[in-house]
């Protein structure tokens, strides 16, 4: 997926190579490991194909609106695109956040052009709270608050 073009368009700009790849997802293993909470792969459900992967992580991008705020994020395999599955997928991750990350701030950076993640983003919560610049690209942050009524187990 990450070799794909039409995936890191928006994420990074370039498709990344297989020991980039590998780097991606032994980082996912790692913020399971340390932080307790990190990404899932998604597959389809009629076909059981890869679709994709979502979740938070904490990548210590030095933006201050990210510090100590765990940042959600997804991309899909691009035959993937276009069928809703962002969208049911971040609303799944972020119940999963609700109940189990200690903060109850989330956030996203998404590039402005990037139109589909934006209208998944705002669909799920997230509304911008700031622009800024990362790697020297313009920069769009998203955050959202939980809503923890009834969650008494935070923490654990």
């Amino acid at each position: 997926m990450w070799s794909d073009a039409a995936v890191t368009a928006h994420i990074g700009g370039e498709p990344l190579s297989e020991e980039d790849c590998w780097a991606r997802f032994l980082r996912y293993v790692g913020h399971w490991s340390l932080l307790g909470f990190g990404f899932w792969l998604a597959e389809e459900k009629e076909t059981s194909k890869f679709a994709g992967e979502m979740g938070f992580a904490d990548y210590k991008r030095g933006l201050p609106a990210l510090k100590g705020t765990p940042e959600i994020g997804w991309a899909l395999a691009s035959h993937a695109h276009g069928k809703g599955y962002a969208t049911e997928a971040v609303r799944a991750v972020i119940a999963w956040g609700d109940e189990h990350l200690p903060s109850p701030r989330t956030a996203c950076i998404i590039a402005p052009e990037n139109l589909a993640s934006i209208r998944v983003a705002t669909k799920c919560g997230y509304r911008e709270s700031e622009r800024t610049t990362y790697k020297g690209n313009p920069t769009l942050v998203f955050s959202r608050e939980a809503n923890r009524e009834g969650i008494s187990h935070l923490g654990n």
